[in-house]
């Protein structure tokens, strides 16, 4: 497992279905589900963790793919991020597909997994801002069956899993119509993201939805800004907007997700960066979305 951990985990099981997943989880509570493994042995070689137990899903080949379902997207837990960077996904789902692109190096993107990276819920996650835009529910299996949660309440610590339980698909709806990824990092090259932000536009309601990454414990959907934004918007023209609302919908934004502090108090200079970072990040990801 690893090189540097001096203790290892006691058993590996590599069922070859969910319902012999959800069964060995049952049997031995505290084993960990791994995919990619790519956050998991991070924190393993770290002494972070130390699991009683592994039970690899790399075998079970109906989590690896999607599939479409009542104008929705059923994406497998299992899809790596290379597989939903190719083309054929983008035309699907293009915000995620751009995540999936700057998740970091090819390494990573062969081996990380989109159900890794929601259940990790890691604050630089990359496809979780997008899935908070898009309104994403996951498929939880479990013991007792199969259950559907928004994906904001796991990211929020609202409803957690249970024991045996693992998630085995993310639905996505199908919005046909533009949406965008964006992230700045510390350097040039894959990076974790210090700030990120998906915009998508939802034309059948007349909405615009905006989610921000990476400057909080879980993505920041500033729901004032994107009502307030999306009632500027020429829904049944271009859908243009002049650079000034522009500039002042990635204020709104950044405002939202980085408030000003209490009384007198004035933001430290690296948070006032990070604010103008999220405000230019939101300023371009709706301009692209828009033309």
């Amino acid at each position: 497992m690893t090189t540097h951990a001096p203790q290892t985990a006691q058993s590996v099981t590599l069922p070859a279905s969910l319902d012999e997943a959800v069964a060995a989880l049952t049997a031995m509570p505290a084993a960990v589900p791994v995919a990619g493994g790519t956050d998991l042995m991070a924190a393993v070689n770290k002494g972070q963790l130390r699991p009683a137990g592994l039970v690899g899903l790399s075998r079970i080949n109906e989590i690896r793919g999607w599939q479409y379902q009542d104008g929705h997207a059923l994406l497998g837990a299992g899809l790596t991020h290379a597989r939903m960077g190719r083309p054929d996904f983008a035309a699907l789902i293009p915000a995620l597909a751009a995540a999936s692109r700057a998740a970091g190096p090819p390494q990573i993107r062969n081996a990380g997994t989109l159900g890794g990276n929601v259940v990790t819920a890691a604050p630089t996650g990359d496809s979780l801002p997008v899935l908070a835009a898009l309104e994403a529910d996951l498929v939880v299996l479990g013991p007792l069956g199969s259950r559907e949660i928004p994906v904001s309440h796991l990211l929020a610590g609202r409803d957690l899993l249970a024991p045996g339980e693992l998630v085995a698909f993310v639905r996505v709806p199908l919005l046909h119509a533009p949406q965008v990824f964006v992230k700045a990092t510390g350097r040039t090259g894959p990076a974790r993201a210090t700030a990120s932000v998906a915009v998508v536009l939802d034309p059948a309601r007349r909405g615009v939805r905006c989610a921000v990454g990476a400057v909080a414990p879980m993505p920041l959907r500033p729901l004032e800004a994107e009502r307030w934004i999306a009632s500027l918007v020429d829904w049944d023209n271009d859908r243009g907007l002049a650079p000034e609302a522009l500039a002042a919908f990635g204020e709104y934004v950044a405002a939202a997700c980085i408030p000003d502090p209490p009384g007198d108090e004035v933001l430290p200079p690296a948070v006032l960066h990070l604010r103008r970072t999220v405000a230019a990040l939101a300023r371009r990801a709706l301009g692209r979305a828009l033309s």
